[in-house]
């Protein structure tokens, strides 16, 4: 301890605990980091993550949390969508580009009408990705929980795309009702 009195005398414990109280203070107040300066909320604004605010889908896939606009109307917007494990849309199409930023995890994308979850390839945390207008996709997450960021234009919409094979049954029970 560093002394807090001419050299000769002890310092009184009064002293010391003051001196100490002011150090604790200080390293408290360091540990903490500075507060946050007030900004003007119309030039800069922001929200914090425990602020953002999750709604799972009807389906319970995953959820979405709107940052900026509303993708269900004309204009730009911006989301976040969180993928539970083992969950991956069907093959669709946009009729606008999408752009996408993977926050965490890996998101698994796939092409074509035909939904093959063994055939996706892998973006992992900090890949971009664009889903073009008209093309046709499917994508979600396999093993873990993944995190997008998507922003385009709106209306975001999704139109389905799948080809689905008939069962063998089928097609044999049609072919013999033709003959």
């Amino acid at each position: 301890m560093l002394p807090v009195t001419a050299p000769g005398r002890e310092p009184s414990m009064r002293i010391q605990a003051l001196f100490k109280a002011a150090v604790v203070m200080a390293l408290a107040t360091l540990a903490s980091g500075t507060p946050a300066a007030d900004i003007d909320r119309e030039a800069v604004d922001f929200t914090a993550p425990e602020n953002i605010r999750w709604v799972r889908n009807p389906t319970g896939t995953n959820e979405q949390a709107i940052l900026y606009g509303d993708p269900s109307k004309p204009g730009p917007y911006v989301a976040r969508i969180k993928w539970f494990p083992g969950n991956m849309s069907r093959p669709h199409f946009h009729q606008n580009d999408r752009f996408f930023a993977v926050i965490s995890g890996t998101w698994w994308m796939g092409t074509g009408e035909k939904f093959d979850p063994a055939s996706t390839v892998p973006a992992p945390a900090g890949s971009y990705v664009i889903h073009r207008a008209g093309k046709v996709h499917y994508d979600g997450a396999k093993d873990g929980e993944v995190v997008i960021q998507v922003w385009g234009m709106g209306p975001a919409t999704a139109i389905p795309a799948e080809k689905r094979q008939e069962p063998p049954e089928a097609m044999k029970s049609r072919a013999s009702e033709a003959q």
